[in-house]
């Protein structure tokens, strides 16, 4: 074995005990009031600001499609692949059964980012953020196998370059702080979404096709707003339940 094949081999043995050592539960300890704010403050920079959100929605496009390919595995659906935009679209091909798996899948887009982040947030309360880490990473580097165009190729990548190098590097306070900012941020990103997608209803109707509200009702014969009612029940809930734990952390 030549120096570079035990390099390697050294490397990924240290990734793979890193990834490991994540799935420890750690006593959880409260956050000072200051310290929570701050973490808040840099989920909102990432999640609100035009240029900012032109590149962190990537990812939340990213999660919203990982919720459409995980709700379709569900129920025993070939997932065929995803695709992003740049422009924040995404689109899911999976095939299998008509009825409830269609559409159990095509309802679990725009909640997936506030369900994702309500689990981040609650990792961090319950001493799971190593864990939550250590997952992450792992289904990152799975979902490459989905991916079927360059930009959505490109968002994986570098999120799951971020997500190794947060397993292997950072200490564990600092994958607590990185877990409950971008916790937030999905939550955050979730809600800006499903008023996205509630405009494209009231105003922006040329866009309809795109709307998996819409979409949904055109399989279904369930009116949108039925669908659009589900999606922020979901999100709503996600986003109180955060709250009250994030308040929980507080010191």
């Amino acid at each position: 074995m030549d120096k570079t094949a035990e390099a390697l081999t050294a490397a990924a043995a240290t990734w793979w005990a890193a990834v490991l050592a994540g799935f420890t539960r750690t006593e959880s300890v409260g956050m000072p009031a200051l310290l929570l704010l701050a973490i808040v403050a840099v989920a909102v920079v990432l999640s609100i600001p035009r240029a900012t959100w032109r590149w962190f929605g990537l990812y939340v496009t990213f999660v919203h499609e990982l919720g459409h390919a995980f709700a379709a595995l569900m129920t025993g659906r070939f997932v065929h692949g995803l695709k992003i935009g740049l422009n924040h679209s995404g689109q899911l091909v999976s095939s299998g059964r008509h009825g409830f798996s269609a559409t159990w899948a095509g309802f679990w887009g725009y909640p997936a980012p506030a369900v994702v982040g309500l689990a981040l947030v609650w990792a961090v309360s319950a001493g799971w953020a190593g864990a939550a880490a250590s997952l992450g990473a792992l289904i990152l580097l799975l979902a490459l196998i989905f991916l079927r165009n360059f930009t959505g190729i490109l968002v994986a990548l570098v999120s799951a370059a971020i997500a190794q190098c947060l397993v292997v590097f950072a200490t564990l306070d600092t994958v607590s702080h990185v877990v409950l900012a971008l916790g937030i941020a999905l939550g955050v990103g979730a809600i800006r979404d499903f008023f996205k997608v509630a405009k494209v209803h009231t105003g922006r109707r040329q866009h309809l096709a795109s709307s998996d509200a819409y979409i949904l009702a055109q399989a279904t014969g369930a009116p949108s707003w039925l669908w659009l009612g589900g999606f922020a029940a979901v999100i709503a809930g996600s986003a109180v339940l955060s709250g009250w734990l994030i308040w929980g952390l507080m010191a």
